[in-house]
């Protein structure tokens, strides 16, 4: 499973800024990778580790701002299409990460 998060917060006084860098490498931290900016993602191994990280997220949540959490499966994921641009290095498109437990 994937775990994808969407977030705009607001970076306008320089509180904003720090409270969204902080909020970036939290998801670093927690082994989210940037798929593109404000859009980060990392793989669960099922819909428990999916809570253990949402419940982290819900911990950790600015005051303002908006922040989405969409969870997909590995199929689902493999089939995203990047449309405008190209794939970042160390990206492969179309192929689906195994888990070994």
């Amino acid at each position: 499973m994937r775990v994808i998060v969407f977030f705009d917060l607001p970076t306008v006084t320089k509180k904003d800024k720090k409270i969204a860098a902080e909020f970036r490498k939290f998801l670093l931290q927690d082994g989210y990778y940037m798929l593109q900016w404000s859009v980060y993602s990392r793989v669960c191994k099922g819909m428990a580790e999916v809570e253990t990280h949402s419940n982290r997220l819900r911990a950790v949540l600015p005051d303002t701002g908006s922040i989405r959490l969409l969870t997909v499966t590995e199929k689902q994921y493999a089939s995203m299409e990047i449309l405008v641009g190209t794939v970042k290095k160390g990206e492969k498109t179309g192929a689906i990460q195994l888990l070994l437990l």
